[in-house]
């Protein structure tokens, strides 16, 4: 009896569904074991944009948005104990590391653009490593390599740069030490922490590359394969990196025991790299480049990035949407032409940026003549609003990234964004110490003719962005998307749908995006994006094919909203503990599994 009541039929089988449930648990199954079979439909939310995945994090003491939540509560954690936002950085950095070893860590490399409160100043930083001593195109004929970089193993790696990165911006802007930062990437490296759904199938994803190093299976496998998920992984050779660099600076890495490490690794496997490439590494402060479109200021990275491909592409949408009788916004997200546009611009600006982007010190890169309104114009002629253009055929870059931003009470807002590239980077580890090696050097060329051509202590092509958005002279957003080819025509995406369209950040976000291949012509497009539009674009001839979020990148951003008379600080409350003189609204991508987070 239930209540009082003879049971009915469905409440027999409610109960029989009920005891399997609670068999299948105790037989050691899990909630979310098998979530690749469960068909449920999302819900809706209350109100605005009913498909947007959460509300933006409205905080004003301080915001770390980034794609893996224990690293963003570890920057919160550092904001809490009255670090600024650059302190909080380099912890969140570096707890990234551990947590996305796939994606980044202290064998890659660093850019920061970030505005400094107190200086009313936008800075810029770039930490990628330079190509080893002996990283010649005679070299990697020797080993093999005539047409084409290896994307994997020694021949790939570059000096690594992010830990005189994180040095650098700490010197620069920060409060706090590595002892400081560094704790909570250390304790949680001992004490492990669960694996993912997402960052497993990431993992997965390398499992081979993992397995030809022994010391990274060692590292990184267990017994043979990837950790499952929920798995408690450790990593106590990167928990040392980590406990040296607390006590030692960031000398241990560049002229102590780890550097000594790097290229005992690096000559044992025939490469090139010295001692005296770590030591003469130093992160270069940069002048951004910028661009206006419709009131904003868009700031980006100049080469050896692809920024320039983001300005250019803003130009060309705001120049040439007039001249051919186009308007983004009316026309809106639900229609092909809107997207036909994107993409063509798109084309357009990665033509150029294939051509001309390496590392200024060694070429002279036009960047002033591409990223003015002028070249823009002379470009409008190139698209043709009814058929799709055929762009000439260069490699899109692939890649494992992280990116996080953060702001704090102070004003100061921090763009940043680092990477190993591929995943796993070259897929080599440093014994003992818990890190693979950066394949950056993937990104070089071996063509005599191309400006990026290998070269001892040149940097390579990259594709890492850090973004940052002004207007009438003060900051507005600190933003990034991840992703490798994707990063600068997402950049161009997020920032059309908050400026042309209205979104908030988070929408922006959550918007389906599309990816356009330049080597294959192919555009991918989001299945709900590939159900609206994929026939109408692929009648004016666009390549067309169905993708799921895994190549969109993972944005995350950081609106700042200043606040009027109503915002004025309380007598009680001391100068130095003041929030912001407005509110920060945070962004996280549904696509990774990260969150932002305030207080």
């Amino acid at each position: 009896m239930i209540g009082g009541r003879r049971p009915t039929r469905l409440h027999r089988i409610a109960l029989c569904a009920g005891l399997a449930l609670l068999a299948t648990l105790n037989a050691g199954a899990a909630p979310g074991d098998d979530t690749g079979k469960f068909s449920a439909v999302r819900g809706d939310r209350t109100s605005g944009w009913v498909l947007q995945t959460r509300s933006e994090v409205l905080a004003r003491n301080g915001i770390v948005a980034t794609s893996q939540p224990l690293a963003a509560q570890a920057g919160l954690q550092i904001l809490r104990r009255g670090g600024n936002a650059f302190d909080a950085a380099v912890a969140t950095a570096a707890v990234m590391n551990l947590v996305e070893p796939e994606s980044a860590g202290v064998g890659g490399d660093v850019f920061v653009i970030a505005w400094v409160a107190k200086e009313k100043k936008l800075i810029a930083l770039n930490a990628s490593g330079r190509a080893p001593s002996g990283a010649t195109p005679e070299h990697l004929a020797e080993r093999g390599a005539t047409r084409k970089m290896p994307l994997r193993g020694i021949d790939s790696v570059t000096v690594p740069g992010a830990v005189d990165g994180w040095d650098a911006l700490l010197k620069r802007a920060g409060t706090m030490t590595f002892q400081q930062t560094l704790e909570p990437a250390a304790t949680l490296a001992e004490q492990g922490f669960g694996i993912t759904e997402r960052i497993r199938n990431d993992w997965a994803d390398a499992a081979e590359v993992l397995a030809n190093d022994p010391e990274s299976a060692k590292t990184y496998l267990v017994n043979g394969k990837p950790p499952e998920n929920y798995a408690v992984f450790r990593n106590p050779g990167l928990a040392h990196t980590f406990r040296l660099l607390q006590a030692q600076g960031r000398d241990v890495f560049y002229k102590g025991e780890i550097a000594q490490a790097i290229v005992a690794k690096s000559h044992a496997l025939g490469g090139t790299m010295m001692l005296q490439d770590l030591a003469d590494t130093h992160a270069t402060w940069e002048a951004p480049i910028t661009t206006r479109y419709h009131g904003y200021d868009i700031y980006e990275m100049p080469p050896n990035t692809q920024g320039f491909a983001v300005l250019e592409m803003m130009n060309i949408l705001e120049v040439c949407a007039p001249k051919l009788g186009v308007n983004l916004a009316a026309l809106g997200p639900r229609s092909a032409d809107y997207w036909h546009f994107l993409v063509e611009a798109k084309k357009l600006a990665y033509t150029d940026l294939y051509a001309f982007s390496a590392d200024p010190g060694f070429v002279k890169v036009p960047v002033e003549r591409l990223i003015s309104k002028t070249y823009a114009a002379g470009l409008c002629s190139h698209i043709d609003s009814k058929k799709a253009s055929l762009p000439q055929p260069k490699g899109d870059p692939v890649g494992g990234t992280v990116y996080l931003t953060v702001a704090d009470r102070w004003g100061n807002m921090v763009s940043f964004i680092y990477s190993v590239y591929e995943s796993f980077g070259s897929g080599l580890t440093v014994p003992g110490y818990g890190f693979v090696l950066s394949d950056r050097g993937a990104l070089f060329s071996l063509d005599p003719r191309s400006p990026n051509l290998i070269a001892p202590h040149k940097r390579p092509f990259h594709t890492l962005l850090p973004g940052f958005l002004m207007k009438d002279g003060q900051p507005v957003m600190s933003f990034g998307l991840m992703g490798g080819a994707q990063q600068a025509q997402g950049h161009a995406q997020v920032l059309v749908d908050m400026i042309d369209l209205g979104a908030n950040p988070q929408a922006a976000s959550d918007a389906a995006r599309f990816n356009h291949a330049q080597a294959t012509n192919t555009l991918n497009l989001e299945s709900n994006l590939y159900n609206l539009v994929g026939a109408s674009l692929q009648a004016k001839g666009h390549k067309v094919q169905s993708a799921n979020g895994e190549h969109m990148g993972g944005f995350q951003g950081i609106w700042f909203l200043p606040a009027g008379n109503d915002s004025a600080p309380t007598a009680s409350t001391p100068a130095t503990e003041q929030p912001v003189a407005g509110v920060y609204r945070g962004a996280s991508d549904h696509r990774k599994d990260g969150e932002a987070v305030g207080w």
